[in-house]
Formats: C-alpha cells, structure tokens, sequence
C-alpha cells in the first residue's frame, strides 16, 4: 500500500508540475502566443509549424486547442487552418515528450531552488512568473524520478504482474485505459512520460506501453471537446476534428505496434524510455504529415455534421467562451467585446427612446423596454464570467482591464436602467393622456439627446481603445451637458411663467427628462475615469479650499 501510495503521489507530482509550466508560460506570452498563432495561418504549413512552437512552450496541446478553438469562434481563422495548427500542436508536445525521455534528473534540483527565489522574491513581476516555470520543470524532473523508484517496488508484487498481463492481453484495452488516464490527469504529455517511465523500471511491458501510448493521445482529443462541450459550434469544431484526426492515427497505427518493436528498438538498443517517446513522436509526425492534407476534407465533413445555430443577435452572449477561461489574457479580450455588445443594446434603446417621444409609439416603448432585460442579462453573464478568471493569473494590466470591464458594464446596466422608466414616464405621462412637449421644449430634449448618443459611442470608443485624448473629451463633454441641462431647466421655467399650455402639461416630465438625460450622460463619461487616473490626469479633489490655512485663524 506505500508503494502504491508513492506512485499516486509522484504521478499527482508530475501532473501538477505540467500546469505549473504550463499556466506560467501563459502568463509569461499568452499575449504574444495569440498573435504568433494568428498571423501564421496563411497557409497549413507555416500553421503547423507555428502549432509546434506554440505548444513546444505550452507543453500542452490541449491548451493550444483551447486558444485555437477560440479563435475560430471569434472569426479570426478559419477552421481548416485550425486543424493544421493542431496537426503542428500534437508533434510540440511529442517532442517535448523527447526531451524528457533523457536523463535530466540533475536540472531538478537546480530548476527548483532558482525558480523558488525567483518567485518568492519577484511573485507579481516576469521574473516571478518565469520562477514559476522553472519550478514546474523541476518537478516534473523529480517526479519522474519517483515514479521510476515507486514502480521499482510496486512490480515486484505478484498481484500487481497478474493485473498487468491481464491488461497486455488486449490491445483494445490498452487504449482505452490510456485515454482514461489521460482524461483523468488532464495532460497526455504527463501520461505519456508516466507510461515512459513504467516501461523503463519494468512496471510494464513495452507492447503494452506503445498501446497505452496510443490510447494516451486519444485521450488528449477527448479532452479537448470535453472541455469545449459547453462551447459554441465554431469552437466546438475543432476539437471534434482533431479527435477525427487522432482515431485516424489510432487505427493505423495501432496494427505498426509489433512492427515497431520488432524494426526500430534494435537501433534504440536498451533504452526503453526513448523507444516509448519516439513512437509517441512517429504517431503525432505520421498524423501530422501525412493526414494534413485532408484539413480541408475533415473541415467540411465537421461543419456538415455541427451546422451553425441562427438566432437572434442580441438574445444571448456572443463571445464568452468557456474554454478559453484556461488563457486569462484570451478571456479578458472576450468579456471585453461582449461588453461591446451590451453597449449596442443600450444604444439601440437610447435611440429607440427618441422615436417613442416624437412618435408615441407603445409598441416600439413596449420592445425596447424589453431590451433592457437582455441588457441586465448580458451584465449577469459578463460578470460571472469575469469571476470565473484566475485574478492570480492576470497581469497588471490584464487586473486593471478586469475592474474596467465591470466598471463599464455596470455603467450600461444602469443606463438600460434609467432608459426602462424614461420609456414608463413617457408611456403613463404623456402617450396616454394625449399630451405633447412645446416645440422649444422639444428641440431641447433632442439636442441633449443628440449629444448623448455621440457620447455613448465616444465612451465606447474609449473603453476599446483607452485613448487618453478621447477620455479627456470624454470628461470634458460631462460639464458642457451639465451647463445645457442647467440652462435648459431655466428656459422651461422661463416658459411656464409666459403660461405656455404645453409646457405647463408635461412640466414635471420635461424636467425629470432632462434630469434622467444628465443621469445617463454621467454614467457614460464614468468611462473616463479609469483611463484619466492610470494616466494620472485627475486632481485629488474638486473642492476649492476657500480660506487659507492660518493656525493663528483656528486657535482665534
């Protein structure tokens, strides 16, 4: 039972040293990995090719996936240069797997201790995050070296060799328990220099290996569309064609077992371990060259069997993807352009709101109060999807456009809010008592109005952007509507005491417009704030000190 218990422990060791690299290497280039892989899709190869470098850093293919996925649902490539990347994909983390297979123990406790100092003393800094790596190689190095002396002991048990021969008997099953175990420790690259190490100590013949090997890379397919499950069609596309592409490996691959121990291991001689990762390597090149010709094929074969979905473009989320919360930098950029969408739903009811005052239309009022619900329910995603994100994860950068994005959604939400009772006022106080603004008084609303709409789409444009000359027009838009509602209030005033019918009738509502109106125009010029004081372009306090300081004057 230790014996087993040591093996659990470096196997769980070894598991979490690989999203210890992995995760850090995002961190460190997320950003830089998105673009590299999004200008390199002109043709499959330089895709593949940019598949290997990508993931030869992630040490994992199915954060590649997961990166490439999203990218397909954003519209940015398209899928059969998707595939091709992950035809690249598969041979970076094989080829990581290679240079594990090497005797490397003794980096281990070198990249532990500097990676330790490096984070300790520099957690929140580059330096930091590098540390972080480097700590999750050293664990990996040292927990292949348990494994070794764990499995060492373990198959000396003669129940443990019966378990074993059982499972040798089948090749089937062999697959099938190294697709669960790579499901299980939600990394093949780990599986694969487990099974390695198995071989290489003993703890399992090297037919059996190969055929755990095989199963292992079917199981990091399965893995990818089970995490992108929840996902839309565009993304879910690419991981199902990829799974295509790996149980075209499996099934002829599968039948080359015995003649690969028969040809290959005697150039390879006792090290087992090498032979475990070059035909780990052979699968994913096999796959890799010979099926990349038929991207194009499976492409068109997955976009027939998962049909896009139509509906209505603003009834739901268009852009939080679940798979990419694993690419903090990937999930802030798409809670960005979904809160870009809920402002379009806020601008298609602010101008909507205009029509419903000069048209007395109930029933535009009655759909576009109904918009506000989609609005309240775009933020409730947004913001729940913002929680989901690792904050540890983040950069500075990347944390202060996190508060900007709630910050800006909940100022849309309110905006929705306060346009939902405008549209009531409007519906109770004026279309159904049948009464109408004077002219001036309407010239008026649609001026405030006009300027509204502009600032919106400014404040838009600043959230996206986050141009300081823009934030400060921004801001200074805020006191100019300010001045005109003050002065608007007056002239209404101006025409009650000349006893104007019109705007003696609709006086309270006229005045509680124009005042929601400067409401809404704060909330949008609070989308300056967070870009002016970055910059360091707010003073302190607006409060004029109006006595001079005199101690004398205190104590008197």
């Amino acid at each position: 039972m230790k014996h087993l218990l040591n093996l659990l422990a470096a196997v769980a060791l070894l598991v979490w040293g690989t999203y210890l690299v992995r995760t850090g290497i995002l961190r460190v280039f997320g950003a830089n990995l998105r673009r590299v892989l999004a200008r390199s899709v002109g043709n499959r190869f330089t895709a593949a090719l940019s598949g290997i470098g990508v993931t030869a850093l992630v040490q994992s293919s199915n954060a590649t996936a997961l990166i490439t996925s999203a990218f397909v649902g954003q519209g940015l490539i398209s899928l059969p240069a998707a595939l091709a990347v992950m035809r690249g994909a598969d041979i970076g983390t094989a080829l990581i797997a290679v240079l594990f297979s090497f005797d490397l123990s003794w980096l281990s406790p070198l990249f532990i201790f500097v990676g330790v100092v490096l984070f300790i003393s520099r957690q929140a800094s580059t330096a930091g995050r590098v540390g972080r790596v480097l700590i999750g190689l050293g664990l990996m190095l040292l927990a292949l070296g348990l494994v070794t002396s764990s499995t060492t002991m373990l198959t000396k048990s003669p129940a443990v060799r019966a378990l074993l021969e059982s499972v040798q008997s089948d090749i089937l099953l062999e697959i099938t328990l190294g697709a669960v175990l790579a499901l299980i420790s939600y990394s093949s690259l780990a599986v694969v220099l487990l099974i390695a190490t198995l071989a290489a100590s003993g703890g399992v013949p090297l037919d059996m290996a190969l055929g755990l090997v095989l199963g292992a890379n079917l199981g990091s397919g399965l893995m990818a569309v089970v995490t992108t499950a929840r996902s839309s069609v565009d993304v879910r596309r690419v991981p199902i064609g990829t799974l295509v592409f790996k149980i075209l490996g499996v099934l002829v691959m599968a039948p080359l077992v015995a003649w690969w121990i028969r040809r290959v291991r005697p150039f390879l001689g006792d090290d087992i371990t090498s032979v475990v990762a070059l035909f780990h390597l052979m699968f994913n090149v096999v796959v890799g060259v010979v099926f990349i010709g038929l991207t194009d094929v499976v492409a068109r074969w997955v976009q027939n069997m998962m049909p896009a979905t139509r509906g209505n473009s603003l009834d739901r989320p268009h852009h939080l993807d679940p798979s990419a919360l694993l690419t903090p930098s990937l999930a802030i950029s798409n809670a960005a352009r979904e809160a870009l969408h809920q402002a379009d739903v806020v601008e298609t009811m602010l101008l909507g709101m205009l029509r419903v005052i000069r048209e007395n239309d109930l029933h535009l009022a009655a759909d576009l109060r109904k918009l506000d619900d989609q609005v309240d329910q775009l933020y409730s995603a947004i913001k729940y999807y913002l929680t989901k994100i690792s904050r540890e994860s983040l950069s500075e950068e990347e944390s202060r456009r996190w508060t900007d994005i709630i910050s800006f959604t909940i100022n849309m939400e309110q905006i929705g809010d306060i346009i939902e009772r405008v549209l009531l006022d409007i519906e109770d106080k004026k279309i159904r008592k049948g009464r109408n603004f004077s002219d001036a008084g309407m010239a008026e609303i649609c001026e405030l109005h006009s300027r509204l709409v502009d600032n919106l789409r400014l404040g838009m444009s600043v959230f996206l952007n986050g141009s300081l000359r823009d934030a400060q027009r921004l801001l200074e838009e805020k006191v100019r509507f300010r001045d005109l509602e003050r002065a608007y209030s007056g002239t209404h005033l101006t025409r009650l005491a000349e006893n104007t019918v019109q705007s003696i009738e609709t006086s309270s509502l006229h005045l509680d417009l124009i005042s929601d109106l400067k409401r809404i125009n704060s909330h949008i010029c609070s989308i300056a704030y967070p870009i002016l004081d970055s910059a360091g372009a707010l003073a302190p306090s607006r409060i004029k000190q109006l006595l001079p300081q005199d101690p004398s004057r205190e104590l008197a």
